[in-house]
């Protein structure tokens, strides 16, 4: 059975994804924030039960979406949101590790991303604060971080229309109220 948030990705995403007039002939890059993760010291946490059932659902979500490409970043949290897509996909990752600073970062991962072929799709799971740069330096526009504990919004698009496309929807189990507008600093990472 999907869930309201499922039937939104896959009316709004599918026709993108899957070309609505054939096989993709442009490159088309999904990007997501990892799951939520568990409450535990340190940097690097695994993922909650809720972060658990998110990745179960972005699977489902993207099921049909013939991802041939994952980028992820050192942090284990990003891997295991994306274990369900790797393991049903039987891909292995792209790491792109996150010293060196954000913009780094961000910088590596579009290059990652041009390497890919065109007319192929990639899974990006990065950070509440790499997701939105990575955006704008393939070509998107320019948007907010994403807020603490805004988890549900997934991210296409499709780099070779002009101008660059971006879909924004949502997948999963719902944001908690008041998730999408933040008033205090973003999660580091």
């Amino acid at each position: 059975m999907l869930t309201l948030n499922r039937m939104r990705v896959a009316i709004l995403l599918f026709p993108l994804l899957l070309g609505a007039a054939g096989p993709l002939t442009g490159q088309t890059v999904i990007l997501v924030r990892h799951a939520e993760k568990a409450n535990m010291p340190g940097n690097d946490p695994p993922l909650s039960e809720a972060g658990r059932a998110r990745a179960e659902a972005l699977q489902a979500a993207l099921q049909h979406a013939n991802i041939s490409h994952i980028i992820v970043t050192s942090r284990q949290r990003t891997t295991l949101t994306a274990a369900s897509v790797i393991s049903a996909r039987h891909l292995t990752p792209v790491v792109v590790p996150l010293g060196g600073g954000d913009s780094a970062h961000v910088a590596a991962v579009a290059a990652a991303v041009r390497r890919i072929p065109k007319g192929e799709a990639v899974l990006v799971v990065g950070h509440s604060n790499t997701v939105p740069p990575i955006i704008a330096a393939l070509g998107g526009p320019r948007l907010p971080d994403l807020c603490d504990a805004s988890y549900s919004t997934i991210f296409v698009l499709e780099l070779d229309s002009s101008p660059v496309r971006l879909v924004r929807a949502h997948f999963g189990a719902p944001d908690p109220a008041g998730a999408d507008s933040c008033t205090t600093g973003m999660e580091s990472h």
